[in-house]
């Protein structure tokens, strides 16, 4: 027994999200909030996936997320955080977001092997 599919797969929307779809998902978190992602598309009016939805919250839509270069200060704060946590250290930033983190941390990790060749 698998799960019930959360969306129908051919009228799903794929592909770049447009600035009036991002404004109605906004405006239906801030009314409902986010219990359920299998019904928020459908309730929202988006002909997008559940986890779609989930993703492009809690990766860009966000009120609590920064967007933007890290300062240095911030940086230390990574590598300080990583040298002692290993990768869990994104549970102790999350206002920053998780992509984000991770691709600093991977062109941190560029430059360094860069500068020791």
């Amino acid at each position: 027994m698998g799960r019930i599919p959360c969306c129908e797969k051919e009228s799903v929307k794929k592909g770049q999200w447009t600035p009036e779809e991002d404004h109605k998902l906004s405006s239906y978190i801030a009314q409902h909030g986010t219990r359920n992602w299998r019904l928020i598309p459908k309730n929202a009016g988006l002909q997008r996936c559940g986890k779609s939805c989930r993703l492009r919250w809690t990766n860009y839509l966000r009120p609590d997320l920064k967007h933007g270069q890290f300062s240095d200060a911030e940086e230390q704060i990574i590598v300080r955080l990583h040298s002692v946590l290993g990768n869990r250290y994104v549970q102790f930033i999350k206002p920053m977001n998780d992509v984000c983190i991770s691709l600093s941390w991977a062109w941190c990790m560029c430059i360094l092997r860069k500068i020791l060749m």
